[in-house]
């Protein structure tokens, strides 16, 4: 597929979409523009007002989100002063993470985020978790919602909700901190649940034995034929195959020297290659067989490595999922499985179609909410933490007097933070040119 073509073609058929739509002034009342992107709203939001009878609990549940969001700032913040000091000592060299394209999340451009439903499907609910957290406590803290809706460029790219200005101004102190702090809870919680939910599932899928090649050592017999890795081995020397234990029976019949066929399959294609098989490697085997040179996929092993996500390093190891499986696909490449759609698939028996497309969007569910929390949650204006901080800077000087200077105090802060993250990228490209 031409994804240049398709994009393009997408582009521009939006674009001409939202020129007419502008030009002839349709649809006012429920699409507003901020410069080509589009903001489809409706002012039906009275649903929100249902959460009011349960003020007591969202307000507890709110005030517990505003002390989280304190906890993953500071540390946050710590981390990336760690990083810095780590970038400044140790001088990595630089990496594809390094790469400034990759600093911005977007799915397709991202070298770590693949352009598939199970993302935009993700990122769009992360969004919508986030704003309807927002919007529910504006309603608990007595703020009117005017609408909410979708942001549109192309394809969909977030979701939003409209306080009343006049309320949200009026509002001070604790309650307006529940308030920017309800998107941030949300989606901690959320991405917590979705994470959970995929290691519950995780553990219903059963290895199996299929003779899933995932390497070919270099000059090796295989290597010198063209076989492919990631592909299935379907029979050898003529006799069909179905696990590891059969492609080990039929070895053990060959020597050093015999040619024999073997029928591959690859993306859904069947092909035949012919082997001059080897004498195994000294330091691999003492076996008189002949040797292809190939590595198998091991479920039943991975299975074990998969028990470390219910493990208290779990978590991080997933958020870590998407960088590493594409910088160190020898070490990473089995977790895979959970990002995008793999031949390894074959390698588990699950109890439904789909499982791992499910897998997938509870994964990518999961790492949107909680990278979208923790960076939310950091000290620097326009984010929520930088609003919490301002609202908190605010109503602890103005009980000293010195109501005058927290502004100042704040923007000292959203700056530093600022500089912080620009040092984090941009550092290694300095220190590496």
């Amino acid at each position: 597929m031409n994804w240049i073509l398709l994009i393009a073609l997408l582009v521009s058929a939006y674009a001409l979409l939202a020129f007419y739509i502008h030009r002839e002034r349709l649809w006012q009342e429920h699409i507003t523009f901020y410069g080509p992107i589009m903001a489809i709203k409706t002012d039906r939001v009275g649903f929100f007002d249902r959460a009011i009878p349960f003020a007591t609990f969202l307000r507890a549940y709110g005030t517990l989100g505003v002390a989280m969001v304190v906890v993953v700032s500071v540390l946050m913040t710590l981390m990336l002063i760690v990083s810095i000091q780590h970038i400044v000592v140790q001088r990595p060299p630089l990496t594809l993470a390094n790469d400034p394209k990759n600093v911005l999340a977007i799915p397709g451009v991202n070298d770590f985020i693949p352009f598939t439903f199970a993302v935009w499907f993700g990122l769009l609910v992360t969004m919508v978790v986030h704003e309807f957290g927002h919007a529910v406590l504006c309603r608990i803290e007595g703020i009117r919602v005017k609408s909410m809706g979708i942001l549109w460029a192309v394809i969909p790219i977030g979701a939003f909700v409209e306080p009343d200005e006049g309320d949200q101004d009026r509002c001070t102190g604790l309650p307006k901190m529940r308030m920017f702090g309800a998107g941030i809870t949300n989606n901690l919680l959320a991405g917590i649940l979705c994470f959970l939910l995929m290691i519950a599932l995780l553990g219903m899928a059963v290895p199996v034995n299929t003779p899933l090649i995932k390497g070919v050592y270099v000059d090796s017999p295989a290597y010198s034929a063209g076989v492919p890795p990631n592909s299935v081995l379907r029979e050898v020397n003529g006799v069909p195959v179905s696990n590891r234990a059969d492609v080990t029976a039929v070895l053990d019949t060959t020597k050093p020297g015999d040619s024999i066929p073997l029928l591959v399959e690859s993306r859904g294609v069947t092909t035949e290659y012919t082997l001059t098989l080897a004498a195994w490697p000294k330091d691999m085997s003492d076996k008189k067989s002949g040797f292809m040179g190939v590595s198998y996929y091991d479920s039943a092993l991975i299975k074990e490595q998969f028990k470390l996500l219910a493990s208290p390093i779990g978590f991080v190891i997933l958020l870590a999922i998407p960088i590493y499986t594409i910088m160190d696909p020898a070490g990473w490449g089995h977790f895979s499985l959970f990002t995008i759609e793999t031949v390894d698939a074959v390698m588990w028996q699950v109890p439904f179609d789909g499982f791992w497309f499910v897998v997938q969007v509870l994964f990518w569910c999961g790492w949107f909410n909680l990278v979208v929390a923790t960076f939310n949650a950091l000290p620097l204006i326009p984010l929520d933490g930088g609003y919490i901080l301002k609202e908190g800077m605010d109503r602890l000087l103005d009980r000293r007097g010195w109501l005058q200077y927290s502004g100042y105090v704040v923007s000292a802060i959203s700056y530093a933070m600022l500089a912080i993250l620009l040092a984090v990228i941009v550092l290694p490209l300095i220190l590496n040119s």
